[in-house]
């Protein structure tokens, strides 16, 4: 039997963290193994309980939620947790920030409890939280607007750097992540097996040190690798 998804709740909220936690509850698959009312006190649960994802909420007093992903992101021990930051809006000022910070992806506090639900899920399943195409559509955006143009954002030196070390065929499958487009789809793009994709996007990630999808979109765009372009 595949052990349950543990998640840890971090937000500011007392009513919300109830709900959120009656509704992960719920699911036979997963369960919450603890709560925080700030960053600091998100960062200590985490390095108590090793939860599979923190439901991270962006705005909290004290030590906000990017301090504290970018804390857990920065903590070796904690490499196999996977941050959700929740925000206000679907379209926040602080989703690439999020991103940079080390987070897997981000949902709206509107969002839909099954589609929370299926978050989790692709988060601990290492995926990109969002659809890739929807993804990469924001990081773009955001980086067009002043988020940081391609190739100029934090860290974007030694990022270049980094893609040295990419074989050609790494690199193209890195090009077509961010674009958008799902393992099979590459696969099919290039004419080998879904597998084989997995294979070359995972020596990416550890070549790159990303954590997961939603990182390698980002070093591809901060990198230069891939221009945004706004429609």
């Amino acid at each position: 039997m595949t052990p349950a998804i543990k998640v840890l709740l971090a937000d500011d909220q007392a009513l919300l963290r109830s709900a959120f936690r009656v509704l992960v509850d719920s699911e036979p698959d997963m369960r919450v193994v603890g709560e925080a009312a700030d960053g600091a006190q998100a960062v200590e649960a985490a390095r108590a309980e090793r939860p599979d994802v923190v439901l991270m909420d962006i705005r909290m007093p004290g030590t906000d939620g990017l301090t504290a992903t970018r804390m857990i992101s920065a903590d070796p021990e904690l490499a196999d947790v996977r941050v959700v930051m929740l925000t206000t809006f679907e379209v926040d000022e602080y989703v690439v920030q999020s991103l940079r910070a080390g987070a897997s992806g981000f949902l709206g506090k509107g969002a839909e409890p099954d589609e929370l639900l299926n978050a989790i899920r692709i988060a601990a399943g290492g995926e990109a939280l969002l659809s890739p195409a929807a993804t990469k559509g924001l990081i773009a955006t955001f980086l067009a607007q002043g988020g940081g143009g391609a190739g100029e954002g934090p860290g974007a030196a030694a990022y270049a750097e980094r893609l040295t070390a990419l074989t050609t065929r790494e690199r193209e499958v890195l090009v077509l992540v961010a674009g958008g487009l799902s393992n099979d789809e590459i696969a099919e793009r290039l004419v080998v097996s879904p597998l084989t994709v997995k294979t070359h996007v995972n020596r990416a990630m550890a070549k790159l040190g990303a954590r997961d999808r939603a990182q390698l979109v980002v070093i591809a765009y901060e990198s230069g690798l891939v221009r945004p372009r706004v429609e």
